[in-house]
């Protein structure tokens, strides 16, 4: 039996080429796992009305980690247009399978690496080296919206919130509302985690990226909860606080002040693209999405159908998964390989894919990494 059951979700569009890739890799670690494959994504939604059909849910249950591709993700009203004839008349609502899986399986941090690898000639600058620790279940990714407005919950905003009134006079019809929610535990969650992992790998600072100065009650619960985490449990290391708007101009002024970034969900999802494209753009960016029993890893790019089945991505964000997923899994000498691999074939420049200014495609880039290992 193997030590490890791995679920192997590749999704739509060029997921299922970088997953090839990926493949070829752990076929050369010869990691003690078994490997098992989930449907997830599109083609379910269109013919089952579910992108994440209640038997990978189950597989996910009895798996100890998970690598995942990409997903196509469409407005509502163009995603029903796509169902089958039979289920155009189910009322069934398209849903993220990505953001079901966190908010399901508790996959409450997310956390992205962005490192400039030497020899990229994507790099803005040589030596960027930025951990972004994004909130996952939480903000305005939570889910709880309205459109229309009902008038129930309309009447509790007017007797609730002054602020409130000066949309009164709107249609109710011609309003749509999200629901920014953080908790308390949500917050500490995720800032243990990125003081944890400041402490561990000895970076001198944590930087949390909000705006409380305008979000006073949601960006503040997280600022407040910052600096009492920081100096009653990590005083060795420093607290430095930045607004999300003036964050995106200090990283592209100053890029090797950071090490480690910690923000809400919205917030982290707009640092951690940035931070990618510092590092050479998404197809060096990799994640994990990391809760108590499980952890599903994905790179941060999309399904990019246009480029399906022709093995032109680049397959190095997701190879990086697989280095994140050893790690997570206490794999480290098999981590520190990959890594190891990638940073060399990177370095050569012998096997680039498009995005690089090379020709090689997704396996051939994939394959030059398994030789190096």
């Amino acid at each position: 039996m193997a030590k490890y059951k791995i679920a192997m979700l590749p999704g739509d569009g060029v997921g299922n080429d970088v997953m090839e890739a990926a493949q070829l890799v752990l076929d050369k670690i010869n990691l003690d796992a078994e490997y098992i494959h989930g449907d997830i994504g599109w083609e379910f939604w269109k013919t089952e009305g579910d992108p994440l059909p209640q038997r990978t849910i189950d597989l996910l249950n009895n798996c100890d980690a998970s690598l995942f591709g990409a997903i196509t993700s469409k407005p509502k009203d163009e995603a029903a247009a796509e169902l089958v004839p039979e289920l155009r008349d189910k009322g069934l609502v398209y849903f993220s399978p990505i953001v079901k899986m966190r908010q399901l399986f508790n996959l409450r941090t997310n956390f992205r690496p962005c490192k400039a690898y030497n020899g990229n000639p994507l790099n803005y600058k040589d030596g960027i080296d930025i951990t972004v620790f994004r909130e996952n279940t939480e903000g305005l990714y939570a889910g709880i919206e309205y459109h229309p407005v009902p008038e129930e919950v309309w009447k509790v905003l007017m007797d609730t919130h002054p602020k409130a009134k000066r949309f009164d006079s709107t249609p109710r019809v011609d309003m749509a509302l999200s629901l920014r929610l953080f908790t308390r535990k949500g917050c500490q969650n995720i800032l243990r985690d990125a003081f944890e992992y400041a402490k561990k790998n000895k970076c001198k600072s944590v930087t949390v990226v909000e705006k409380p100065n305008v979000l006073r009650e949601t960006s503040g619960l997280m600022v407040r909860e910052a600096r009492k985490m920081q100096k009653e449990e990590y005083p060795e290391i420093e607290l430095w606080e930045a607004n999300i708007d003036a964050m995106t101009m200090w990283l592209i002024k100053n890029p090797m002040d950071y090490s480690v970034l910690v923000a809400g969900n919205m917030f982290g999802d707009i640092i951690s693209d940035l931070c990618a494209q510092l590092v050479g753009g998404l197809g060096f960016a990799s994640s994990g999405n990391i809760g108590d029993k499980l952890a599903v890893f994905e790179p941060t790019h999309g399904s990019a159908p246009k480029y399906a089945g022709q093995y032109k991505v680049n397959p190095i964000a997701m190879i990086l998964c697989v280095k994140l997923m050893c790690e997570y899994l206490g794999e480290n000498a098999h981590a520190q390989a990959i890594e190891k691999a990638v940073a060399e074939v990177i370095a050569e420049g012998k096997y680039r894919t498009y995005d690089m200014g090379g020709n090689s495609t997704t396996l051939e880039v994939g394959q030059a990494i398994a030789d190096k290992l």
